[in-house]
Formats: structure tokens, C-alpha cells, sequence
């Protein structure tokens, strides 16, 4: 109930109104059934943004960190990402993985609509980094079709470290629906699953247009932090 408190009555109209968010694609969403959108992750805004202009509910699984949080902002975040029906997943251990896959398949299993950023994080830099393969093994285990959305202008908005986002209009576009069914009965496929997902990563690419790192960006955030340590100023090529 209160998801479609703060989408319709308090936060959806907020945002429309200071972001003025152009939309391209929106037909592309399924009316009904299960789907999965799957996107690039350049702020902290996006979390918002694209359920407030989506018709249908759409539920996010979302780091454990944003509902463990301290003090009274942790408190606050923790109570809005729960309100807001989304699932928290632990990153962390081997486990990490397979839970998350769990969390997904449980809401494709209901019809709804399911977020995933492929990338499993925020993008440091704005680039777009090389997409994990949860996303295919959940597209081809439930059979559902992947609906690519790009971001456009939210890291400008709000890059990492940055509280408050600018007040600036931002673009969000949906592809048209990706339907792996000739893999089916194949999500255990190394290489499937590989091919799968970096066909999704390529349609979020071209509704972008960003630069593409083909390394996961955990491990570009890691090697960037090294070497701000060690005093060398990280190249970005951007």
C-alpha cells in the first residue's frame, strides 16, 4: 500500500516535477507477466526515477548496506527501501550470488516485474562495465523477456559522494524486449549465460551511448582506490 502511497501521491510526483524526465520506450514494458528491466546504475537517483514514471510495480533487489545503515539517516533509508518493497541481498561470501538469483526468481515467479543492474554496482566513472551473468541465469531459469533501460544524466545529477542531487532533466529510455527463448533449458551454460548477458549489456550500451569497460567495476573501483593510495591519478578515459 505504501509503494503506491509514495509513487502516486508523494515521491513520483515530486520527481516529475523537478527532473522533468524524458521518456522513450515505455511501451516496451510488458502491460502484464513477468519481465525483467535491467539497466545501467549511474546514481543514486536511479533508484527512484525509473519506478516513478514505470505504470507497473517494479521490485529492485538491493544492497543489504542501504537497510543496515547507522544513526538515524540508516534508520530512515532502511525503512524506505522496506516500504518500498524492496529486497535486501548481501553481496558478500559465496553465497551472495545464489541468494540473489533466489530473491529474483521469487519475483518473476509472482508475474512481476523485476530490476537488475548487471553491473552490481554504481558505475564510478559514468562508464558502462562488463554485466554479471545473475541476470541471463534468471532470464532463461523463469523464461522471461530482459527489457534493456539505459540512464541518461544521472551521474551528472548525482555522481557517487554526492548527497543532494542537481536539479537538471534527465533521459530514461527502454529498449525493446530481449527473448532468449532458443536458449532455454540452457542456464547452466557457462558460455550461454556469458553470451546472454553481454547481449543485454550491448542494448543497454546503444540506448546510452556510454563508453563500455569490458571488466566488472568492483574490480575497476578496487584497482582506482589502489592507486589513489599509492599517489598516481587514475586514468578514466573518458
Amino acid at each position: 500500500m505504501f509503494y503506491y502511497v509514495l509513487k502516486y501521491v508523494i515521491l513520483g510526483p515530486l520527481l516529475r516535477l523537478l527532473f522533468r524526465p524524458r521518456i522513450e520506450g515505455l511501451e516496451h514494458i510488458p502491460a502484464d507477466g513477468a519481465a525483467i528491466v535491467a539497466g545501467n546504475h549511474l546514481s543514486f537517483s536511479d533508484h527512484f526515477l525509473m519506478p516513478a514514471i514505470l505504470k507497473r510495480r517494479i521490485t529492485f533487489l538491493a544492497k543489504a548496506e542501504y537497510f543496515t545503515g547507522p544513526g538515524i539517516k540508516g534508520r530512515l533509508t532502511a525503512a524506505f527501501f522496506r516500504s518500498a518493497g524492496q529486497i535486501p541481498v548481501d553481496r558478500s561470501g559465496k553465497e551472495a550470488g545464489q541468494a540473489a538469483i533466489r530473491e529474483g526468481l521469487g519475483v518473476l515467479g509472482k508475474g512481476e516485474l523485476l530490476g537488475i543492474y548487471p553491473e552490481g554496482t554504481r558505475s564510478h566513472d559514468g562508464r558502462l562495465y562488463k554485466g554479471k551473468v545473475g541476470v541471463a541465469v534468471m532470464a532463461l531459469t523463469a523464461r522471461v523477456p530482459v527489457v534493456p533501460c539505459a540512464m541518461v544524466g544521472t551521474f551528472e545529477i548525482q555522481p557517487p559522494g554526492q548527497v543532494l542531487p542537481k536539479i537538471k532533466r534527465v533521459t530514461i529510455r527502454f529498449g525493446e524486449p530481449l527473448d532468449f527463448s532458443r536458449y532455454a533449458g540452457m542456464e547452466n551454460e557457462k558460455a550461454v549465460l556469458r553470451a546472454v548477458t553481454d547481449e543485454i549489456m550491448y542494448e543497454i550500451l546503444a540506448l546510452s551511448g556510454q563508453q563500455y569497460v569490458d571488466e566488472y567495476a568492483v574490480k575497476a573501483k578496487a584497482a582506482e582506490a589502489d592507486r589513489s593510495k599509492s599517489g598516481r591519478i587514475p586514468r578514466l578515459g573518458r
